[in-house]
């Protein structure tokens, strides 16, 4: 049997964690014959060394900021070597180069092209415990690489789906997956089962669970995963197939603050423009969520769309090279994006009613609107994000059972 086995940043937050980390590891070795673990850097390590770059440049070499993140999950990974090698346990740790992961050349955000298994397999065959630096790869040039927030969960699941492994688990300090966050709602439920497709739809609407990239990828590899706690032995959630799970109306609200919406007036309403804009912003690796066209009228138009807050800068630039001075450009970052998720959605009614005739009680105008077969998704003010998801829980009941 083959386990490949995740641990995030709080999970190896200092070295009295790492080796709890270690004594959780070594239990599963005893219980299985091959074992390769993934840790993320030690809890503030990444954004320690985000300032030490800041210090000397507001936008630094994408290139050298890889080089320079990736060191604080070498770090965790050798060290979680060193202490599983101290209790007698074989273990070597490796980098993402040597793990085989080859990615684009995408500095900061790159994609996993393939995954060379030899040195794995040979270190497993030998029975070793592989301990491996998330976050990162090589691009044919042999350059360090990053694969963007979250990382190692996508190392840990690409691993996984590349070995063949039984499964894939992936510790945090949360229990599972929730109904919504229980620090803003205290009601909300461990869910025992999700399925692929609602969990990619929370993961990319704001849930800190897993990353979205790494859900997508478990559903294409169809990687046996499950998410739960390092910190107790609590069962944890299974993501799945959905075939032949109960198909509830709703199993989740999610919010992400990381919003920020654009709004581009008065310009030119003529064909491909459009094209022109969103081109030019995938160009720059931004990616685009909701997206809201007027009418035109009189020649000219309205568009809005909302990207990541850290690339609205980014975004606005490139509007302005585009469209200069002709139209106006406005952008805010008091917004929040809250959304409904569900399989069930797809065969019932009223879902996207009762969502919005709820955020009218509480008195929530909403400002963009997006939907799915599975999803509902609407910007409001920040100020209004907690109250809009707490409301949205109690309305679907999914507080009960």
């Amino acid at each position: 049997m083959l386990i490949v086995q995740k641990y995030g940043g709080t999970s190896v937050g200092d070295l009295k964690r790492i080796e709890e980390v270690a004594k959780r590891v070594i239990k599963t070795k005893k219980e299985c014959a091959k074992l390769v673990v993934v840790v993320s850097a030690m809890s503030g390590v990444t954004n320690e060394l985000i300032d030490y770059a800041h210090h000397f440049s507001k936008q630094p070499n994408a290139k050298d900021m890889d080089m320079l993140l990736s060191s604080g999950e070498r770090i965790a990974s050798a060290l979680l070597s060193i202490a599983l090698n101290e209790q007698g346990y074989k273990a070597l740790s490796f980098s993402g180069r040597k793990a085989g992961i080859l990615t684009d050349s995408v500095f900061t955000k790159a994609r996993i092209e393939k995954i060379d298994t030899r040195a794995l397999q040979e270190a497993l065959n030998n029975d070793y415990i592989v301990v491996v630096a998330g976050f990162q790869g090589v691009n044919e040039k042999g350059e360090v690489t990053t694969l963007g927030r979250g990382g190692s969960d996508l190392s840990a699941v690409a691993l996984a789906g590349a070995l063949r492994a039984d499964l894939c688990e992936i510790y945090t300090d949360v229990d599972g997956v929730y109904t919504t966050d229980p620090r803003i709602e205290p009601k909300a439920r461990k869910l025992d089962r999700i399925s692929y497709e609602e969990m990619l739809e929370l993961a990319s609407l704001g849930a800190k669970v897993l990353q979205n990239r790494s859900v997508e990828l478990a559903k294409k590899l169809d990687v046996k995963l499950i998410t739960r706690s390092s910190f107790n032995n609590n069962e944890g959630t299974i993501i799945t197939k959905e075939e032949g799970m109960e198909q509830a109306l709703v199993s989740g609200i999610a919010m992400d603050k990381n919003q920020a919406r654009v709004t581009l007036r008065q310009i030119e309403d003529k064909p491909g423009i459009a094209a022109e804009i969103f081109s030019a912003l995938a160009a720059r690796n931004i990616n685009v969520d909701m997206i809201i066209q007027n009418v035109g009228v009189d020649g000219a138009t309205n568009l809005g769309f909302t990207v990541p807050e850290n690339d609205l800068d980014l975004a606005k630039e490139t509007m302005q090279n585009i469209l200069g001075a002709k139209s106006l450009i406005e952008t805010d970052k008091e917004v929040v994006k809250v959304s409904v998720v569900g399989v069930g959605m797809k065969s019932h009614s009223g879902v996207a009613s009762a969502a919005f005739q709820c955020l009218a009680n509480e008195g929530i105008n909403i400002q963009m609107i997006s939907t799915s077969e599975i999803k509902i998704s609407m910007i409001v003010q920040e100020k209004y994000g907690e109250l809009a998801l707490r409301a949205l829980h109690k309305v679907y009941k999914l507080d009960e059972k």
